[in-house]
């Protein structure tokens, strides 16, 4: 009688139910390693790209992922790889994240999903027209290719919208990829150069020898090392609390949606206060609406609800809107406690999935379609909630943590870390192992908060 092959189970495949889309997967290593000079903690993309600039220069490192890679917020954005509109402590950043996009793709190829097709953003407002004016001559000064463009360039640029904007913006070497396969296309090139991902693992905590860094404990063991990189999205804050480190992050759940495919009526990004949409690689649209999100009533947010009263009431009748859920008290920003030996929050939710906002979907479809006719009935495929690490000033932290001498951090990331993700992981790496940064770290600095030096909240 044959003998029956009886499959094992594949623990990744109980986090799809949490995961509302097809996502790239990456196959774990087989086993933590006893030590290695860099821990990462989070597989997003900030993450995952300092695992891959510290392998490729000869380090050992180890990303260590409760969930999947990418599951999270790395997977869930618009996919904009953009410099326009950046907020000038980011530019830097966002101009050599763009140029290591195209340097990843020419080594991964068509897995990253990179592509330039241009950015445009479009309105009727003569205010906002202004205000890009502004922007693209400070950008201009960095070297930002961008430029206003007038009605009839918009008009031939979107053939089949029937809404008169009055003018916009544009930056053609901008570009997008795919979220659901970008990350883990660099999470496999940094394995191909030695690094290790422990997927389904999280990391409970630090443990600390002498006021310094000895070992990372996580669910399935310990490894030794002198120093970690917290690049844990929404759960960073909670993380930092358990070692007595605070951190302001407060969530903002956003929503987006893919349509089923249909007519091409633009090449690039295309964003207009009612809609933002941009082509997906097979045939459909992702669409959301920039800016619309709610912020979320948690124990965390009214812990730091005082720093962020300016982005509070600078965005509270435009886009901001407040919003409760299950969350408040078994997601990132709940009241928890846990000790090294016991079970964590991050193994009780492997997978942070919002439920999108059926209200953004309505609101966006309804504008697409009435801007773009040929648009009509294309129908929605799939939509999904996100949850936006937001710091008071809309701005990324990157870099040590005075507190514990070895530790590093990445979050903070506040809507738009995708595509500065290499350059986020670049940057923590130099800092990591003490080489030049790539950019002046001093505006994107952890200690901003406590010294008082955070500035009007950046565009979301």
């Amino acid at each position: 009688m044959p003998t029956m092959r009886v499959r094992r189970a594949d623990p990744m495949d109980a986090l799809s139910r949490d995961i509302p889309f097809k996502l790239v997967r990456v196959n774990s290593n087989d086993k933590l390693p006893e030590q290695a000079d860099v821990v990462v903690i989070g597989g997003g993309i900030a993450g995952i790209s300092a695992a891959y600039y510290l392998a490729k220069k000869g380090h050992s490192v180890a990303v260590i992922e409760k969930g999947a890679v990418a599951a999270e917020q790395s997977s869930r954005n618009w996919g904009w790889v953009r410099q326009q509109n950046r907020d000038e402590r980011e530019l830097p950043l966002a101009k050599w994240s763009l140029a290591a996009w195209q340097e990843l793709s020419d080594e991964i190829g068509p897995d990253l999903s990179f592509v330039r097709r241009g950015l445009m953003y479009v309105t009727s407002s003569e205010k906002e027209l202004a205000g890009w004016e502004k922007w693209v001559k400070m950008a201009g000064g960095y070297g930002v290719q961008s430029r206003m463009v007038s009605s009839a360039e918009i008009k031939a640029a979107a053939t089949g919208s029937t809404t008169q904007w009055i003018g916009g913006v544009h930056s053609p070497t901008d570009g997008f990829a795919e979220p659901t396969m970008a990350c883990s296309a660099i999470a496999k090139a940094a394995q191909r150069h030695g690094a290790t991902i422990h997927q389904n693992c999280a990391a409970r905590g630090i443990e600390t020898q002498a006021g310094k860094i000895h070992s990372v404990v996580t669910e399935n063991g310990s490894i030794r090392t002198s120093r970690v990189l917290c690049a844990a999205g929404a759960w960073t804050s909670m993380f930092f609390r358990w070692h007595g480190i605070s951190f302001p992050q407060v969530g903002v759940r956003a929503t987006a949606f893919a349509t089923k495919p249909g007519a091409k009526v633009i090449e690039g990004g295309f964003s207009t206060p009612s809609f933002t949409f941009r082509p997906r690689a097979e045939g459909g649209y992702t669409v959301s609406i920039r800016g619309r999100a709610k912020v979320e009533l948690t124990p965390q947010a009214f812990r730091y609800a005082q720093q962020f009263m300016p982005m509070f009431k600078a965005r509270w009748s435009t886009s901001l809107s407040l919003g409760i859920s299950r969350f408040a008290v078994t997601g990132p920003e709940a009241l928890a406690r846990w000790t090294l030996s016991s079970v964590s929050p991050f193994e009780k939710m492997r997978v942070l999935n919002p439920a999108p906002d059926a209200k953004t979907v309505e609101l966006a479809m309804k504008a697409l379609m009435e801007s773009f006719p040929e648009l009509s009935g294309i129908g929605v495929s799939h939509a999904w909630g996100s949850w936006i690490d937001s710091t008071p000033d809309a701005v990324a932290t990157i870099g040590p943590v005075p507190q514990l001498p070895g530790l590093y951090v990445a979050s903070g990331f506040s809507g738009h870390g995708f595509g500065v993700g290499p350059g986020a992981g670049r940057l923590a790496a130099d800092q990591i192992i003490n080489d030049d940064p790539i950019v002046d770290p001093t505006p994107l600095r952890f200690t901003r908060f406590s010294e008082h030096d955070v500035g009007a909240p950046a565009a979301m």
